[in-house]
């Protein structure tokens, strides 16, 4: 879930450019939409910002993780050394990344790690 359309098209485009994954793609900019998606269809991995209009911080984090306890989620932050993104890791989450430091290849090793202690193949 991201809702700067910048950051949401310019981590479209870094997942597009893995060769060795593909992914489906789902965005959206408020977290209850998120949590309404999540109902309907099967996810492997969230890819949250904590910042959203209808949430903020921790809470959006809290919110999601008790909406899909066995999802690994990597939280996106627009601030480096963020507190909540630190929180948010000790609380579960299995990564976070600073927004503006992301590349295809991070974001791809982010991805296949949080991939893996999901599926205990760490």
């Amino acid at each position: 879930m991201e809702d700067n359309p910048g950051d949401a098209r310019s981590i479209l485009e870094m997942l597009n450019e893995n060769d060795k994954a593909h992914y489906n793609i789902f965005q959206t900019n408020r977290l209850d939409d998120g949590i309404k998606i999540l109902v309907k269809d099967h996810f492997d991995l969230i890819l949250l910002d904590l910042c959203l209009p209808d949430s903020e911080g921790l809470d959006t984090f809290n919110i999601m993780k008790y909406n899909a306890p066995d999802l690994p989620i990597i939280v996106l932050t627009g601030l480096k050394g963020d507190i909540f993104a630190v929180s948010a890791v000790g609380r579960g989450a299995q990564d976070y990344l600073v927004k503006d430091e992301i590349n295809s290849k991070l974001l791809e090793n982010s991805i296949e790690n949080a991939m893996k202690v999901s599926t205990g193949d760490i």
